[in-house]
């Protein structure tokens, strides 16, 4: 088995390439066919074609909370949080952007008339998020906070703004469970009528939970990639969903993770036996999947843990090459970007 380092999953990217904006219709998207020796270029709503009766596809039912919230200090220095779990009652675990950091206890004033008391860094006294105290006249709790005063955390590659379009498109349409403060992309190409197509093919669906983490976005920074931290997430696979990937197993379907952030929950499951918790794993090549046989997904970030997943599951010549073919076809790139459709290289 190679021995990859953290250059092996750089790529040239050209800046223009990254989408700033959704296509116009969600599953109007490309989606580049990975499978087989020829990369076929397709629309995303081509999907339901390239799935069998009886496949199961697995979303991430995760809702994107307005996390990024503006505040400031009692000396009126500015200030941005963004939250990244909500714990018990009204305390939050955050990233906060600050020139300058404030002591503990220090109470901030914050956007739309609540107050943020800072408690501490988490998860211990050297941990690099803080743990704050919301509080606000009417008693609202964080995600009632973040709804009204909050704006839609959007990546850092996107250049403007949130506005309303994005507070829609940068959310699924089947988002359930709030948490998350990045969508999971590749479910952002689904909408109504190709659900229904789906449907109608015969393609089953089931849903898991990973609340995504600004950690997402946290560059390696170690050439030699086994050094790597991962962030951790929560993630939740329900007992419907146990049940329909052991029937599709049965069956001889095949597992279809919608995003990387499904493959994380899923295989975490399988390795860990637990079926829910936080999860910091790690997947590079030469990772033995469980659960998964085809995977949907856009296209990552150079040299992110991301590459090496999708370089694990499809095999990394394979990756470099179509990612080489999507720069060549024009492809557009992260988060409001088009996806590929991806297979388990055999082991």
């Amino acid at each position: 088995m190679r021995s990859f380092t953290l250059s092996d999953f750089d790529f040239e990217l050209p800046p223009e390439l990254v989408a700033q904006h959704p296509a116009a219709e969600r599953s109007a998207s490309r989606l580049l066919d990975g499978r087989g020796d020829i990369p076929t270029d397709r629309i995303f709503r081509d999907l339901p074609g390239l799935l069998q009766a009886g496949d199961l596809l697995v979303f991430n039912d995760t809702q994107v909370v307005k996390a990024r919230l503006f505040g400031e200090k009692p000396t009126g220095g500015k200030l941005e949080l963004l939250v990244e779990r909500v714990l018990r009652g009204a305390e939050v675990v955050a990233h906060m952007k600050v020139s300058k950091k404030p002591p503990v206890g220090t109470v901030l004033q914050m956007a739309g008339g609540f107050t943020a008391t800072l408690l501490g860094r988490w998860p211990e006294e050297n941990g690099a998020l803080f743990r704050f105290a919301f509080e606000s006249p009417a008693g609202e709790d964080p995600y009632a906070l973040m709804a009204r005063c909050g704006h839609v955390p959007l990546p850092p590659y996107i250049e403007h703004g949130d506005s309303e379009d994005d507070e829609r498109r940068y959310q699924t349409v089947f988002a359930r469970v709030p948490g998350a403060v990045a969508a999971p992309t590749a479910a952002l190409h689904f909408d109504e009528a190709l659900l229904a197509a789906l449907d109608a093919r015969g393609v089953r669906r089931a849903n898991v939970t990973l609340h995504v983490g600004a950690g997402t976005f946290q560059p390696v920074k170690t050439e030699n990639i086994a050094e790597h931290t991962m962030h951790a997430e929560r993630y939740d696979v329900p007992p419907a969903t146990q049940q329909a990937i052991a029937d599709c197993h049965a069956r001889g379907g095949r597992v279809v993770a919608v995003g990387t952030t499904t493959v994380r929950t899923l295989e975490s499951w399988a390795a860990s036996g637990q079926a829910q918790g936080d999860t910091q794993i790690f997947i590079t090549p030469g990772f033995e999947f469980r659960h998964v046989d085809l995977l949907i997904t856009n296209f990552h970030l150079p040299k992110s843990t991301l590459m090496m997943l999708v370089s694990a599951l499809a095999g990394y010549e394979r990756v470099m090459a179509l990612y080489a073919h999507a720069i060549r076809k024009r492809y557009r790139f992260f988060s409001y970007g088009d996806a590929m459709l991806l297979e388990r290289a055999a082991s």
